[in-house]
Parts: structure tokens; sequence; C-alpha cells
């Protein structure tokens, strides 16, 4: 059984009398410690996919599985103890706290889960060992992207979800950031799922799905997933 399972998923948004499917039947799967890309134009569904595997939205019907569980079916009590246990977030905008210091907004992360990891020591695995005392103001946009996946990190989750994570980012930062991703996901054994619009990042992945209209039309799996080093866009 894979670690994650997508089944038949639908979600519908009401707008008055209008109904819109932002997903649509939509079937993946994603075995554990894979680098996962979700690629497709905007509107696809591919935030919409992820929001609902990180427990910030709810499917209409379908079947959500990860690690055994079936998220699609937990209440909120529920789903707030998965993404505060299970989940971690990567976001476009960085989305840190401006008064505290970058050790400090890991740290806050890091007092609502059950086995977080040290705080210092992922700061410093993200090439933040100098700047941990800075607040986000004081550093550049690639830093404080890093200290949001340090933050995500910390929370030692199942999941790291990304979404759009290079998207405010100039090419050589953003490139050490995917990097840093790809790192983790391979040293720390974690899996992880990037969702990108960009068709030139997805040799970087173990598998590939590709959305369309609201459902995952193809999906590749990549035996010998491409060093983003040597990856151009």
């Amino acid at each position: 059984m894979s670690y994650i399972q997508f089944k038949n998923v639908i979600k519908e948004y009401k707008m008055g009398e209008v109904s819109i499917k932002a997903l649509d039947k939509t079937n993946f799967e994603i075995e554990k410690g894979e680098l996962t890309i979700i690629v497709g134009p905007s509107g696809a569904g591919k935030t919409t996919a992820l929001n609902i595997l990180g427990g910030m939205d709810s499917a209409t019907d379908g079947k959500v599985i990860i690690d055994n569980k079936e998220i699609s079916s937990l209440k909120e009590k529920e789903l707030i103890k998965y993404r505060r246990e299970d989940i971690g977030f990567v976001f476009q905008f960085y989305n840190l706290v401006q008064n505290l210091t970058a050790l400090e907004n890991v740290e806050l992360a890091t007092q609502i889960c059950k086995k977080p990891l040290n705080p210092k020591t992922i700061l410093k695995k993200v090439g933040l060992q100098d700047r941990m005392n800075n607040f986000p103001s004081q550093l550049s946009g690639g830093e404080q992207q890093r200290v949001a996946i340090a933050r995500a990190i910390a929370k030692n989750p199942k999941l790291l979800l990304c979404d759009e994570p290079t998207g405010a980012l100039d090419y050589k930062t953003g490139k050490q950031i995917l990097q840093l991703l790809q790192d983790t996901c391979r040293k720390e054994k974690m899996t992880v799922i990037i969702i990108t619009h960009n068709q030139a990042l997805t040799p970087m992945a173990d598998r590939v799905i590709h959305f369309k209209n609201g459902t995952a039309y193809d999906i590749q799996v990549n035996q010998n997933p491409t060093p983003i080093e040597e990856i151009e866009w």
C-alpha cells in the first residue's frame, strides 16, 4: 500500500447557485520518502490538492489516505492535531513573524508538536548558523525562505508540503532553495511534495504528477532524479 493515496477525490466550491469543481475524480499515489512535484498551469487544482493533503481543506468526495490514516474522514479537532504533528508547510511568501528572530520563529513551531527537532541544529543545516539572531527584515528573501523551511523541518513532520517555494525568489536563490529541499528529502528521508507551474523542474523529482482541469492526468516515476545544480530553466 502506498504511503499517500488520493482516491477519486472531488472538491467542489459553491458560489451562489454556481458549483465549481476544483478537483474532479483525481487519483494519484506517492511512496514514503519520495520527492514529488505536482506541476500544471494556474487553476489546474494543484493548490487545492496540497491543501487537502495538509488538512487545510476537505474533499467533497473521495478518500485521502496518508500513512494508513484516512484524513478525509477526520473531524475538525483531529485535523488540527494532524496539521500540528504530521505536516510541515512552506509557502511562496515566507509567513514569518516579523518581531521574532530566525531562531525564535523556528522555536515557535516546535512548541506545538510532539517530537520536534532541535531548532539550532536545523538552522545550521540550512546554512543560517550566523543569522539565527537576525529578524526577518534583516534577512534576504532566500534567507527568509530558509528560515521558513527550517521552521517546517523542525516540526519533524511526516510530510513536507511546499507551495511554489521559489516563486518570489531570483533564479540563483531559487536554485539554492530547491537544492535544500532535494537534500532534505534524501538526508532526512522525508516525504516532500512541491507544487509548481515550472515544467523544467520536474527532472529533480522522484515522481511527477501532471495536473490539468482538476485532474491528475499523467504520473511519471523517475528512477534517476537529476541533481538540481544540473537543471537550467
